[in-house]
């Protein structure tokens, strides 16, 4: 057969056509309508036919919710249904659940949320006291913070980040959407309080804590 002859017969088509573009679309809705975590646009190609563009059905999707009572959110690298930020209120007896978590806690959230990735020794300097494990090992239970990658720097030591639960809970897109320091103010979960070297590193966080608990008349809370 001569080079012409080979050029010119037709090529065989694939045996499984993607479907439209309409059908991927449903495809990603049912899979984020059912899941409970946020599907990241990996998960939708492993689940969905060969030759589908979920990121092209998640651009659709995203489009035709504008507007309605649920949208399609991104968090992290990764997409979800969730409520309407202006309906959340018709939510409230069904999903407000408040977590207490000492003023320890709060403020190292805060810094690794503010300054990730950061290790166990910046967030002792940036809050003058030392950091209990206790205080870690609640954010990483609560699945609101995670190990990152090691510090370049003596020791190698391990730095910490948020995770996308935490995003999620608090309705962030990323980090970087997180409040100011005026909307921190005046939600209350920011004090006028001394800078961090005025306190001693040497003083630990129980000791403040125990200044600060429901007998002395403050309590810390974090409500969703």
């Amino acid at each position: 057969m001569s080079d012409q002859q080979e050029r010119e017969e037709p090529r065989e088509a694939p045996l499984f056509e993607a479907p439209p573009i309409e059908e991927q679309e449903r495809m990603v809705e049912a899979v984020l309508f059912a899941s409970a975590e946020p599907v990241t646009v990996r998960d939708l190609e492993a689940r969905m036919p060969h030759g589908c563009d979920p990121a092209e059905a998640l651009v659709r999707l995203r489009q035709r919710y504008q507007g309605r009572g649920v949208q399609v959110v991104r968090v992290g690298d990764a997409w979800a249904i969730r409520t309407a930020p202006d309906m959340g209120f018709l939510m409230q007896k069904e999903t407000v659940e408040v977590r207490k978590l000492s003023r320890a806690a709060i403020e190292t959230l805060a810094i690794v949320a503010y300054h990730q990735p950061c290790t166990r020794a910046e967030i002792e300097e940036i809050r003058g006291v030392s950091v209990s494990r206790g205080t870690i090992d609640q954010l990483l239970e609560m699945e609101w913070i995670r190990f990152g990658r090691r510090k370049m720097t003596p020791g190698r030591p391990v730095t910490f980040v948020v995770t996308e639960e935490f995003l999620d809970h608090f309705g962030l897109e990323t980090a970087r959407d997180l409040p100011g320091l005026k909307d921190l103010r005046a939600a209350g979960l920011l004090e006028n309080r001394p800078p961090p070297g005025a306190i001693p590193l040497g003083k630990s966080e129980d000791d403040e804590d125990e200044l600060n608990s429901p007998e002395t008349g403050q309590t810390e809370l974090f409500e969703d």
